[in-house]
């Protein structure tokens, strides 16, 4: 009886238990972080099924689950945890954050790579660094922030190009830019570098780009890392990362901002009185005349100068200056939303911009949207898209070398009213009056620019996928200028002229990703595929003239077209690529790339070219000599060599033979327009790199110091022919040029407590270049007031040597520096600047950069501020002949002018005032400034709301700030800025300015709103 209980016993328990582990339940819980807040869109999945759920706003979920399941929390940057289901209907969970995870990732084209093991040389700024410093120009955010990358905004119009050098000069006569990357499609100059659209000054190439959008910059500085971009990466690549969703809440985000903006240097000018008081000088001191006649000359051409106002009372005392420029305002606005799940992560953002800048007539209006989407569609197939566009409407004026523009209004005589009485401009100035074409003329540009990507990512097994991308990058600019019939210069019933660039370039890349750890010590990734880009570009222009009235200011108003252009351009490039790393233990470390670009540009003989890199590193601090060090955190030495190319050597068919058409007596026919070059190719840099990075106290301190090498060959240059060739020059690959450079960074934090924390980032390069062979047995070649030599850098400035002032007499004096016949150089003086050769004088390219950033953080306070500092260029004043020359002319002078020598025996650098006499006047080194600077480029002061005050109004984040852009400088450069250059034809004339613009000095308030 017993042994029939006992078994019946046992069934009923067995019948029990399986009741009780079979049967689902609800369990429910809540998932905190380290700091026990509340972690929403933690995934929730019973292990090995497909059921899961996520964690709410507030860090709870619930799930159904049966006894003996396991749960399993995952989140990013947080360590996976498992938890059994048992009989407990509520399971909590405190998740800890996984180191491993949270290494920076660095973004290296067709895919990424911890910082940690990487072996190349990249800099990387984060969408906190961009967002910081408020401005239309998107590249000012990378100035001070990455050793070896100097930034410089050409004037401060606000379309106004950017110059980004990466580790300095690697060409004379080819592109100077760096590639840039945008979420993996390559961006080209819409414009093909041509001069002839529109004014003839260049507009930034990211103008179309927002802050808001961006999630992260990589500069590709040294060879290794820019060679899978091959034959475009000799100038350095950048990498723009646009936003994703990321898994959680969704979010919303709103910035509102307002800044104000001025000129950061302005020079002084004579005013009325001083103006009469040099003038009346230079006449009397003039050789063309006697004093009594010199002093009439001055005081008739002060009549015509003066119009209807008596010049002897002063009535009319005319700031200049303060015409052409003005106060600038700035409005952005901008939102983004964002979120991810399990399958779907998305990012939409929108943002406006509205600046008026700080020269008169000069404005921008930019509208920007993006839309990032990506869907998991199922376990092996991933696909997205990309999709940005921009419309942006400018407001320009002419080119620095215009008399048009506001900014030569400088030269006018202060004697001069700006207006007449009934208000209109004065069409009697010494030179044309701007304000004529500023009231009576318009020269407007609306760029439309649309960059989409589609993609699709296969995983054939967790190791191997296959990626497939579809890129298009379309840009549209249309350019209206009118000039009515009181336009200045204007001798027709008005003239308009209408202008459409159409570009697109489309982008095929398929590539192959293999990554997978071997026994927990191999760690391989091997990436290979192919690329095929095409462009195509469509100018067309129009004039027309006579229009019967001004208020028809459209090309088909006018009763006569006059003139007009088409032109259409193509390229394309065909690419393969390969690239393998490899690191075992995660201390030793290789990486080995290739590039196979083929290119229409080139010569038919050369049309494709390879470039191979290596690399290696060596994590020292992983060995175990070292790995116990309370002191060292990381210590890694790496070296790298590579090839690189530049292929933007002179538009889309530097290498053919083109002929255009001519029109002969009314007949038409072909006239050679170029001799091809079969053999003309890219550029060739080849680069080694050597650097070690280091951390020690636990990483409070850490940096890295570099020293790189780099040699360009096969330059480009446009060689003489004799003239019965038909042709005046040919393209040709010679020349070679060699540069080097040191960079160092160090990042400390200074302190961490609970309250308080202050770090500090400091970057310092020195870089230096030197011509080592050129054309024609190695002829110099002069351009202007540059020189290209071997021996010397790149378009070195070659000028007379000024020697001041003549003590007896006010003459001008310049150095012989002729040649002694023992082979010395002779350097007496001469009041002749035809006497006197030229000499190598400076260079136009800083050979000393740095950035100093300090970060602090107090209680709900953050301060941030940015010192740049540049050492070693020098700029010419083109305009200085005119405009700082002891009043040789009327041109209304400098204030320094009158410093000038007037007895013998003075001692002074400003000689004898002496009209239409050329005292001085010659290019010399007189124009010639010393450009260094320290200037603090950006700060910011925050403030956020505590969490106590938000949550009630159902925000995570209300921050307030007031942030300032070139607030103060420090300098004793003599001319406007030190960061000023002429907009026109700037690859020629490197480091000259010309009526140029300063940069704006801007202050903003704003705030910033997280949902």
């Amino acid at each position: 009886m017993k042994t029939k209980l006992h078994v019946f016993l046992k069934v009923l328990i067995l019948l029990l238990l399986q009741v009780t582990f079979g049967q689902e339940k609800t369990i429910s819980g809540s998932v905190n972080d380290q700091q026990g807040l509340p972690l929403p869109g933690v995934n929730v999945l019973i292990k090995g099924s497909t059921s899961g759920t996520q964690t709410d706003f507030d860090g709870n979920y619930s799930i159904r689950a049966k006894s003996g399941d396991i749960l399993v929390f995952s989140y990013l940057g947080q360590k996976t945890v498992e938890q059994v289901v048992g009989s407990q209907n509520t399971i909590n969970v405190q998740l800890e954050e996984d180191a491993s995870q949270l290494e920076e990732v660095i973004v290296v084209g067709y895919g990424t790579q911890s910082k940690r093991t990487l072996t190349d040389n990249i800099s990387k700024l984060t969408s906190d660094d961009i967002s910081e410093v408020p401005n239309p120009n998107l590249q000012n955010a990378l100035v001070a922030k990455a050793a070896g990358v100097q930034v410089t905004q050409t004037n401060g119009k606000v379309e106004g190009g950017i110059n980004i050098r990466v580790r300095g000069a690697a060409s004379v006569s080819g592109g100077t830019q760096p590639l840039y990357v945008l979420d993996g499609i390559p961006l080209i100059d819409p414009t093909g570098g041509r001069t002839d659209i529109g004014n003839g000054a260049p507009t930034n190439p990211l103008l179309t780009l927002s802050a808001n959008e961006i999630e992260s910059i990589d500069i590709l500085k040294d060879a290794s890392s820019a060679a899978i971009y091959g034959a475009r990466g000799a100038n350095g690549v950048v990498l723009i990362t646009t936003k994703r969703g990321k898994q959680g809440k969704a979010k919303f985000s709103l910035n509102v901002s307002q800044g104000f903006s001025e000129p950061t240097n302005t020079r002084k000018w004579l005013n009325s009185a001083q103006y009469i008081e040099l003038f009346t000088e230079a006449g009397r001191n003039s050789p063309f005349f006697t004093p009594e006649e010199g002093q009439a000359e001055a005081e008739a051409t002060f009549d015509f100068l003066a119009g209807d106002t008596d010049w002897r009372s002063g009535e009319v005392d005319t700031n200049w200056s303060d015409i052409a420029f003005q106060n600038g305002y700035q409005s952005d606005a901008d939102f983004s939303m964002s979120g991810a799940d399990a399958k779907t992560a998305y990012f939409f953002s929108g943002a406006y911009n509205n600046t008026t800048g700080i020269i008169r007539g000069n404005e921008l209006e930019r509208a920007n949207a993006r839309v990032n989407l990506s869907h998991q569609l199922t376990t092996k197939f991933k696909a997205g898209m990309n999709m940005s566009f921009s419309r942006t409407e400018i407001d320009r004026i002419a080119n620095d070398n215009a008399f048009s523009t506001p900014l030569q209004a400088i030269a006018q005589s202060p004697l001069s009213p700006a207006r007449l009485d009934d208000g209109t401009p004065n069409p009697g100035t010494l030179y044309g009056n701007f304000l004529l074409d500023a009231e009576n003329a318009f020269f407007k540009t609306i760029i439309r620019r649309t960059v989409g990507k589609a993609y699709g990512e296969y995983k054939f097994l967790p190791s191997l996928s296959l990626n497939s991308d579809f890129s298009y990058d379309l840009f549209s600019q249309t350019e209206d200028n009118f000039r009515g019939q009181n336009a200045l210069f204007q001798s027709t019933n008005g003239e308009a002229f209408a202008s459409d660039l159409g570009s697109e370039s489309y982008t095929f890349s398929n590539y192959a990703t293999f990554d997978k750890l071997f026994n927990d010590r191999h760690n391989i990734n091997v990436v290979a595929g192919t690329e095929f880009i095409k462009y195509n570009r469509r100018i067309t222009s129009v004039t027309s003239q006579q229009f019967p009235s001004d208020d028809l200011s459209t090309v088909s108003g006018g009763a006569e077209v006059t003139a007009g252009t088409g032109v259409n351009l193509k390229s394309s490039f065909l690419s393969y690529f390969a690239r393998a790393t490899y690191d075992l233990d995660g201390k030793y470390l290789l990486k080995a790339s290739i590039r196979r670009d083929g290119s229409s540009r080139f010569g038919s003989n050369v049309r494709f070219g390879t470039f191979p890199a290596f690399s290696g590193g060596w994590i020292i601090s992983e060995e175990d000599f070292l790995k116990s060090s309370e002191t060292l955190s990381f210590l890694k030495l790496r070296a790298s060599w590579g090839k690189l190319g530049n292929a933007d050597i002179g538009g889309d068919y530097p290498s053919l033979f083109l002929f255009s058409g001519v029109s002969y007596n009314q007949r038409p026919g072909l006239a050679p327009a170029q001799p091809g070059n079969s053999n003309l190719t890219w550029e060739q840099s080849e680069q080694s790199d050597f650097g070690v990075e280091f951390g020690f106290l636990d990483n409070r301190i850490s940096g890295e110091l570099d020293y790189y090498k780099k040699d360009t060959k096969d330059l480009l240059f446009s060689v003489p022919l004799v003239p019965s060739s038909g042709a005046s020059s040919i393209n040709q690959n010679i020349g070679t040029l060699a540069g080097q450079g040191i960079e160092f960074v160090l990042n400390t934090k200074n302190i961490q407590t609970d309250n308080f924390s202050w770090s500090t980032n400091f970057n310092i390069s020195k870089n230096t270049n030197e011509l080592k062979s050129l054309p024609n047995e190695n002829a110099d070649i002069v351009t202007g007031r540059h020189i290209n030599r071997v021996g010397e850098s790149v378009a070195a400035f070659y000028l007379r040597e000024y020697a001041g002032v003549d003590p007896a007499n006010g003459d001008a004096l310049y150095y012989l520096n002729t040649e002694n016949p023992d082979g010395s150089i002779n350097r007496d003086t001469t009041n002749d600047p035809d006497e006197a050769q030229r000499v190598v004088a400076g260079n136009p390219f800083p050979e000393l950069t740095a950035g100093l950033t300090n970060t602090l953080l107090f209680d709900n306070f953050d301060f941030t501020f940015t010192f740049q500092g540049e050492w070693g260029a020098s700029i010419y004043n083109g305009g200085g002949i005119y405009q700082s020359v002891n009043a040789d002319y009327f041109d209304n002078q400098s204030i320094d002018q009158l410093n000038r020598w007037q007895q013998p025996g003075d001692i002074t650098n400003i000689p004898q005032a002496r009209l239409y006499a050329g005292n001085g006047t010659a290019h010399s080194t007189r124009f010639l400034g010393d450009a260094d600077f320290i200037r603090l480029r950006n700060i910011s002061l925050g403030y956020s709301l505590p969490n106590t005050v938000i949550d009630k109004m159902g925000l995570s984040k209300l921050r307030v700030y007031l942030t300032a852009i070139n607030l103060l400088t420090i300098t004793n450069y003599p001319f406007e800025d030190p960061e000023a250059r002429s907009d026109v034809d700037g690859q020629n004339t490197p480091g000259e300015t010309f009526y140029s613009s300063p940069p704006a000095k801007t202050v903003t308030v704003g705030v910033n709103i997280n949902f």
